[in-house]
């Protein structure tokens, strides 16, 4: 018994001594917990540029577990015979356009995006970004007045 307090009293006294002691010259120079961290150099910063039109994309018809996809925008075309469709979606293959579905009257033109994961993304690990991408569809007659809406 004795001679474990006497082995645990002189570790203390180690470890008391080590306190004080001085830092090793590299630790001495590094900022302290309470110290400012200053930027990265621009030279060592990677950045992307995100593209300044949104990626064109067309219906692959093979997708996965197809869902119902917002889209954000619509612009009458080829003097309103087409639409393009433009939305926020995931990368490929993990994210795909699987269909657009279009449903026209005299009043509106509903339009319906389906996307999915493509067959081809078994095994892959899928990141989280938002990628814009856009899609075109040909209307059974020009657009005119009516008005496009989402079948979301």
């Amino acid at each position: 018994m004795r001679t474990a307090t006497a082995t645990l009293i002189a570790g203390c006294l180690v470890l008391a001594a080590g306190c004080g002691a001085e830092r090793p010259a590299e630790q001495a120079a590094s900022p302290g917990p309470d110290t400012p961290v200053s930027s990265t150099p621009v030279a060592d910063v990677v950045t992307t540029t995100p593209p300044a039109t949104p990626k064109p994309v067309k219906p692959t018809g093979d997708a996965l577990n197809p869902r119902k996809v917002r889209f954000t925008e619509a612009t009458p075309v080829s003097k309103g015979r087409q639409v393009r469709l433009t939305w926020w979606s995931g990368v490929e293959p993990c994210t795909v356009l699987h269909r657009v579905k279009v449903k026209e009257t005299k009043k509106r033109v509903t339009v319906t995006l389906y996307e999915g994961t493509s067959p081809k993304a078994k095994n892959v690990s899928c990141i989280m970004i938002a990628i814009e991408k856009s899609t075109t569809v040909k209307l059974k007659s020009p657009l005119g007045k009516r008005k496009i809406v989402s079948g979301v």
